[in-house]
């Protein structure tokens, strides 16, 4: 499927999409994807947008794509925002709400979309829920990725990122080609300081108390669906597609 090129989203304001996806041959799948951090959450979401042509809306990208470019460029929201993540700070609900707010044009996007970091409260599952509904559109499913705690700190104890492109492998279940190089790049791997297992016993405490209601939240209103995420993650995909609570998939 062709790639989004996601200008709309990372970049805000008025900027449109170069290569914007194709409509869906049915109607577009909105859907946002939950699970601790170090899941695989991301990796699905490359997945659904690769195989199904939609977009992935990562609200953590836009972060680092406005971080890059130095900020300047930013709106007042997305200023403090950052200013919240440089001092090490969580970002507000009201701040994340305007982040999304201020490209609800992808929300209507024809090809749909993975919503991906967002929402990560029920304060904003009950804001994005208010806002789909004043662009006329809704979500049709929500994908809880679970996985035991002691598992996530196992997977991330491989985990390695390349520090120029950003490409995450593992050095047993998606190993660089040559050991511990980018196969991009060429630049050395690094192994992030919030996977060590202390970090990710501390994460995975956050998300327990402030996500984790969400699973309730998305239940009653009859959008979730929980996917055991062990496994390979061509595996974990087919899973998630086989629930039976799944909206039917093309692919």
């Amino acid at each position: 499927m062709k790639k989004p090129d996601r200008n709309a989203w990372l970049a805000g304001n008025n900027t449109a999409c170069n290569n914007p996806p194709d409509p869906p041959p049915g109607s577009p799948w909105r859907l946002v994807l939950l699970g601790a951090p170090g899941v695989g959450k991301g990796t699905q979401a490359e997945l659904i947008c690769e195989r199904l042509g939609v977009c992935h809306l990562s609200t953590g990208d836009i972060l680092r794509a406005a971080d890059s470019r130095g900020g300047g460029d930013a709106s007042p929201a997305l200023q403090s925002a950052l200013f919240n993540m440089h001092h090490g700070a969580l970002v507000p609900d009201s701040l994340m709400m305007e982040l999304v707010a201020e490209r609800c044009r992808c929300l209507r996007c024809r090809g749909g979309f993975v919503l991906d970091g967002y929402p990560r409260s029920v304060a904003q599952a009950e804001a994005l829920d208010e806002l789909m509904g004043r662009e006329g559109v809704a979500l049709d499913a929500v994908i809880y990725y679970d996985l035991p705690t002691h598992e996530i700190v196992d997977r991330l104890g491989g985990r390695l990122v390349c520090p120029e492109c950003k490409v995450v492998y593992h050095a047993t279940m998606r190993a660089p080609h040559a050991a511990g190089r980018c196969d991009n790049c060429g630049r050395p791997l690094v192994r992030r300081a919030d996977d060590l297992p202390a970090s990710v016993i501390t994460r995975q405490r956050v998300y327990e108390e402030t996500t984790r209601p969400l699973l309730d939240w998305y239940s009653r209103k009859g959008l979730l669906i929980t996917v055991d995420a062990h496994g390979t993650p061509d595996e974990i995909y087919v899973r998630t597609w086989s629930s039976p609570r799944s909206p039917a998939c093309p692919v």
